[in-house]
């Protein structure tokens, strides 16, 4: 596993494992599986209804608490100050924790205007020492900017969509002149064309990996942070195998080049769903 180092100094393992669409029953197994596997870092949300089960596996680890990272977050629904305390602590309570590692914002849901209320909530987690560190998901360019003005405590994180057909450099830029990590989300392209791409598919029978591999990859050389998502133990263990070969920066290239701003989800500007 290879570490970031955050900007308020915690470390976080680059490679994490995410939970998105997996009921809570199958959360516990998937997760168990992660574990065992040597994944420490687990993303989940209020939204995904499987902290519980997220929760149960924790439990049952023998990872040590202080080994993992949990990452959970804030819905649209419960934004607002003392609205997203009270949802931090249901969370907590699901997740059978007394801290979290990191809590994030979900979307800006811009029409609302309710994000830097949010987010100052998010800073009090943090200076109370209930969160280690705070971020936010789906920032774009306009939102993080306005947030870095009104907000003491910056972001270590930005968790957006990206994968190769969704390069997201414009957001890239600006998070690494703040010294914010990406996190990228359906990282690959939720097993879409990304997978089927001629560029990928050549590379991934040049090093002998499986497509998956290769934009994994991709993610980790570009410094990105990567949350892969199964509930298949083959494929949570072939996501994870990712740290005994190198691309090229020729290949690196080949691949940057595939961009084409093809998004799977919802654009965060237009994004309002409660």
């Amino acid at each position: 596993m290879d570490f970031v180092t955050l900007n308020n100094g915690i470390k976080m393992p680059q490679l994490g494992f995410g939970v998105w669409q997996v009921s809570d029953d199958e959360a516990t197994a998937a997760v168990a599986t992660a574990f065992k596997v040597g994944y420490t870092s687990i993303d989940t949300a209020m939204i995904y209804k499987n902290e519980q089960g997220v929760g149960k596996a924790i439990a049952e680890s023998s990872v040590s608490r202080e080994d993992m990272f949990i990452t959970t977050k804030v819905w649209n629904s419960d934004q607002g100050y003392n609205n997203t305390l009270r949802a931090f602590d249901e969370s907590l309570e699901r997740l059978g924790l007394d801290y979290i590692d990191l809590y994030l914002i979900h979307w800006p849901t811009p029409e609302f205007d309710q994000y830097i209320d949010t987010y100052k909530a998010l800073e009090k987690l943090y200076h109370d020492g209930r969160v280690k560190a705070i971020g936010v998901c789906n920032f774009e360019v306009e939102h993080l900017e306005r947030l870095l003005k009104e907000c003491e405590v910056k972001p270590v994180l930005n968790q957006i969509e990206c994968h190769p057909y969704l390069a997201q450099n414009e957001l890239k830029a600006l998070c690494a002149k703040h010294d914010i990590f990406v996190e990228a989300w359906s990282p690959l392209d939720q097993g879409g064309d990304v997978l089927k791409d001629e560029v990928v598919v050549k590379l991934a029978e040049e090093y002998s990996k499986t497509p998956a591999q290769v934009v994994l990859r991709w993610h980790l050389q570009n410094n990105s942070i990567v949350i892969p998502k199964s509930v298949t133990p083959s494929r949570i263990e072939e996501n994870f195998n990712v740290f005994d070969f190198t691309l090229s920066a020729e290949d690196m290239v080949e691949i940057n080049k595939l961009d084409s701003n093809r998004r799977k989800g919802p654009h965060p500007s237009e994004m309002n769903m409660r």
